[in-house]
């Protein structure tokens, strides 16, 4: 090969070599742009939205609503918005709701309405509901610890009278019963939101009219009490119903059954009543009632003004206390002979002196 050229073709292959390693070098030291984090400008202001569904007569707690970023075009008046008009979402607490508010809509201030204005309690019953006030003591209104929203099981306890002692009975007669209002209180709040409990006299309750009447019926035969439930209760009762064959789920539409569910879960309970009496609990109780003995004279003062219209007859007729002695020792037996003398006749036993 040609010097010239070998020498050509080294020299090319330095050349390149050295413009390799310089664009290396110059495309490594180069610094990759950094992003810069610029902070989120709001779209809009923040409004009160409902975290749920909320329907007609739905007693307003702590979880029921947060604040959320609302476009500035859709705002309206009506809003609760945050900083605006010295809105505190506390005061809302123990409001009931008017109109229905779905899931993440807006709270507007028409469709709440807080204690002590005009239709409050009947806003917060739910469609045919009704009302209804019961008395309970410390002991039975579960120490004060019964708040406005709680359900309840309601439990009548009296006596049944018989022959001797009598039998002591106690009954669920009704359960899974929404509380209204404590006294004349539909909110057990204090400055700081916190519920305190309170010792009540009188527990308002929501029932339907059937379950109203045996309310009313309940006070006048015996004691009322309160027993509180779980809020794990009302899956249970919603379990057993549909267990019993008492409700129908629907197929084929989960936002249907999710609704029916809900509603059923909510609703008092008057069906398959419990009861416990006292030899279940003492051993010196009675489990039954027995009849009542026959009553003496003493007792039926009906028989005894019969008697003394008796007597009197007997007098009037000339029978005398004889023929009144052996009309009580009863009809004889065998044959008998009638003996009259004038308007007097008297029975004798056939062989009887």
């Amino acid at each position: 090969m040609d010097v010239k050229k070998l020498v050509l073709l080294i020299g090319a292959l330095l050349v390149a070599g050295i413009t390799a390693v310089m664009a290396k070098n110059m495309f490594t030291g180069a610094s990759a742009p950094q992003a810069e984090a610029r902070p989120v400008v709001p779209a809009g202001p923040e409004v009160l939205v409902a975290t749920r569904n909320l329907p007609v007569g739905t007693i307003i707690n702590a979880e029921s609503f947060r604040y959320q970023i609302w476009p500035q075009g859709l705002v309206q008046p009506a809003y609760y918005i945050r900083g605006r008009g010295g809105v505190n979402p506390q005061d809302l607490i123990g409001t009931v709701v008017r109109t229905d508010i779905t899931a993440g809509q807006p709270v507007t201030q028409g469709a709440l309405v807080r204690p002590g204005q005009r239709g409050f309690l009947a806003a917060a019953l739910g469609p045919g509901m009704r009302a209804v006030t019961v008395g309970v003591s410390a002991t039975s209104g579960v120490a004060g610890f019964v708040f406005p929203g709680d359900r309840v099981d309601i439990v009548l306890t009296h006596s049944v009278e018989g022959d001797g002692q009598p039998l002591r009975v106690s009954e669920t007669i009704l359960r899974n019963v929404r509380v209204l209002a404590t006294n004349q209180r539909m909110n057990a709040r204090n400055a700081e939101g916190n519920q305190v409990p309170t010792s009540v006299s009188t527990v308002t309750l929501e029932a339907t009219p059937r379950m109203a009447e045996r309310i009313a019926v309940a006070q006048t035969i015996g004691q009322l009490s309160l027993s509180l439930r779980s809020l794990a209760d009302n899956t249970a009762e919603l379990e057993r119903a549909i267990a019993s064959g008492e409700v129908q789920v629907p197929e084929g539409d989960p936002n249907a059954e999710r609704r029916m569910l809900l509603a059923i879960a909510n609703q008092p309970v008057e069906s398959n009543p419990t009861y416990t009496v006292g030899g279940d609990v003492s051993r010196f109780q009675r489990r039954s009632v027995p009849g009542r003995a026959p009553q003496s004279n003493e007792d039926n003062p009906g028989r005894q003004v019969g008697e003394m219209i008796g007597a009197i007859a007997d007098r009037v007729s000339g029978r005398g206390p004889a023929a009144g002695a052996a009309a009580e020792a009863g009809p004889p037996r065998g044959p008998v002979v009638r003996v009259a003398r004038g308007n007097n006749v008297t029975v004798v036993p056939v062989g009887a002196r």
